[in-house]
């Protein structure tokens, strides 16, 4: 059988008197009187071909068949309701894909409230689908320029004007060796400029020109292009190089790293959010907003 718009009905009167245990105290709530609701019930059961309950001076009962029906009853109007909510959302809710791209090893930085983000969105907007992805900076940027990204949250040197950026917050990085390293026991005062630029480094690929050429670069000096990478050359205690505070701080306190006393080459990374200038969808500029409020 087809469901109807008067089966619906005649399911919701079936739902309240099978709540209220009976016809009487289903009048209240249906606001309908007794002889009514009982013709309703008989119009389910004729339309269905099965009895659904006793009823009479013995009180109300329901038959195998009726609990059977009150079930899938049941089911048929939570399930109407879900979707008639989702319909009613779409007039003025915030839907669709936000496509976020972000640099390796954030997670460990307090000042990153991108969980944060993550979590309001889930509350206020939950028909907005976030695809989270660690990429390197360039990346990013290419993937905003042809628009196959929405967001891209890191350090970016190279600019395009096509793009919109927004400062996020700060990101210190500081100097640091692995256990091996001839530096990791030896006493502060005997840690100079020079004995650390005699080491081997490991650097990361993307940094600008202008910071490349401040490197004193030698042959052993290593490349990579990801924060995770970097760090786990760095453990090896065979090189030395620039990491986020946040991320090697543990890594401290636990023996496997040190924080070297030279101080040349730290820096303060400016973590910036990039999108595409010009209009925006509402999702896209909706999450950009919330990003933006969160870091302010």
């Amino acid at each position: 059988m087809k469901i109807s718009g008067s089966d619906l009905h005649l399911f919701r009167v079936f739902d309240s008197v099978v709540r209220n245990n009976g016809l009487s105290a289903a009048q209240v709530e249906l606001s309908l009187s007794q002889p009514t609701i009982s013709n309703h019930l008989t119009a389910l059961e004729q339309r269905l071909g099965v009895k659904l309950c006793e009823r009479g001076r013995r009180g109300f009962a329901l038959t195998e068949k009726g609990r059977i029906v009150h079930e899938i009853g049941l089911e048929v109007l939570g399930g109407l309701e879900a979707q008639s909510r989702r319909l009613s959302q779409l007039r003025g809710a915030l839907s669709g894909t936000v496509r976020i791209g972000i640099v390796d090893c954030v997670a460990t930085d307090p000042t990153c409230r991108l969980p944060q983000v993550l979590a309001r969105v889930a509350r206020e907007a939950p028909m907005v689908e976030i695809e989270l992805g660690i990429m390197r900076p360039g990346d990013m940027t290419a993937a905003l320029s042809r628009n196959t990204l929405d967001i891209g949250i890191g350090g970016f040197d190279s600019r395009l004007g096509i793009l919109d950026y927004a400062d996020l917050y700060r990101e210190p990085n500081q100097l640091y060796c692995g256990v091996g390293s001839p530096l990791f026991d030896l006493p502060a005062d005997q840690i100079d400029r020079d004995l650390c630029y005699a080491q081997a480094w490991v650097h990361r690929g993307y940094w600008s020109g202008r910071r490349q050429l401040s490197f004193q670069r030698v042959e052993s000096d290593r490349i990579v292009f990801d924060i995770e990478a970097q760090l786990l050359m760095i453990l090896s205690g065979a090189y030395l190089g620039l990491l986020p505070a946040h991320l090697a701080e543990r890594l401290v306190t636990e023996g496997r790293l040190r924080h070297l006393p030279i101080t040349d080459d730290d820096f303060v990374a400016r973590i910036e959010m990039a999108n595409r200038g010009g209009k925006l969808s509402k999702s896209i500029a909706y999450v950009r907003d919330v990003l933006a409020e969160a870091h302010l």
